[in-house]
């Protein structure tokens, strides 16, 4: 039996160097399960993968993408009494990182190892969190979690863990910071989110219930804009999206003892304009940390979080699995339009 696979040319210079294979459907060793792949979504880190931007090796031919949910169609035999057929699931970005701290950047999907673009996937079941069959969730809303929810978990509790009434601010409308969002909100804290766009900023106010909000072409230091809206105060968590560009203006805002969680790498600082982090840093008594992902163990909390509070997941726009659509969902994605994350549904 055979799949359709989507993988990445040797070049890597656009988001146009998808092909379509025909390969063999795996099946399942006996520590394995057998995923029919039904929604994946895209990341800004494909982007950078499918144009040769990624900071991290990245296998040949690649089979991109790292999120996706779906449903256990085969099960090996050492793992009957974890999972079954019928089962729906996420699986992890890195199979290899079940808990604690991430060792090194060589295992994650869809970079140095072949990702989720396709219609079936082997995945250890150690490694594979079940979510429930009865919730308004779909597949693409769950596949979101594997990246872009835990990552803003991770910030969130992977270290110090956010406490109800705290001030949390999001840079940007994009997957992470609109699930931090929505996370932050269901612990109670209040919530900043920036962005260029007044009319994103309106879209994150009324859909997604942000509290404040701050356009940053209007205010440059929009770090002063910040701490007026907090009476001087300060925020207590930044999931930082922008880089070294931006990261002297989320420490200024920044609460003593604050928490700073380098997310993305969207705005760089030239070399002679980079910020003296290490001093800014030192004068607020600040919590800096880069944060890619996370273990299994993050994906099972976030999980568990989202079914419970029954959290819905900030999808804008879902493509078919179709090159043709696959492109197109792409450059959505690389044009920075969007709010929220951008989803492909493999099982029409």
């Amino acid at each position: 039996m055979q799949q359709t696979v989507i993988r990445l040319n040797k070049e890597r210079s656009s988001v146009r160097g998808l092909q379509v294979y025909k390969e063999d459907v795996p099946k399942a060793s006996k520590h394995e399960v057998i995923m029919k792949v039904h929604g994946v979504s895209l990341n800004y880190r494909d982007i950078a993968i499918a144009t040769s931007q990624y900071p991290f090796p990245v296998k040949d031919n690649v089979v991109p993408c790292s999120d996706a949910a779906g449903v256990v169609v085969e099960v090996g035999e050492d793992v009957r009494d974890i999972l079954a057929v019928g089962d729906h699931i996420i699986g992890t970005l890195d199979f290899n990182n079940l808990f604690g701290q991430q060792s090194n950047w060589l295992g994650g999907q869809g970079g140095p190892v072949d990702g989720v673009l396709r219609e079936y996937l082997a995945i250890p079941a150690i490694s594979a969190v079940k979510v429930p069959k009865d919730c308004p969730q779909t597949f693409n809303e769950w596949s979101t979690l594997v990246v872009t929810g835990v990552t803003a978990w991770n910030a969130l509790y992977g270290n110090v863990p956010l406490r109800p009434g705290q001030i949390v601010l999001l840079q940007g409308t994009g997957g992470v910071s609109i699930t931090g969002l929505i996370l932050a909100k269901a612990a109670g804290a209040t919530t900043i989110i920036t962005s260029s766009s007044d009319e994103k900023l309106e879209l994150a106010k009324s859909k997604y219930g942000a509290g404040m909000v701050v356009n940053y072409k209007k205010h440059p230091e929009w770090s002063k804009e910040v701490l007026r809206l907090t009476n001087g105060e300060g925020v207590d968590f930044i999931l930082e999206t922008g880089g070294s560009g931006t990261i002297s203006e989320s420490i200024n805002c920044l609460k003593m003892g604050g928490n700073v969680s380098v997310i993305g790498f969207l705005s760089r600082a030239k070399q002679h304009g980079m910020p003296d982090v290490a001093s800014l840093a030192l004068a607020k008594g600040a919590t800096i940390r880069g944060i890619q992902g996370g273990s299994t163990q993050l994906l099972q909390e976030v999980a568990r979080s989202v079914a419970r509070n029954g959290l819905r997941l900030p999808v804008e726009t879902v493509y078919k699995f179709t090159l043709e659509d696959v492109i197109k969902a792409y450059e959505f994605l690389s044009s920075g339009t969007h709010v929220g994350k951008i989803c492909i549904q493999v099982i029409q």
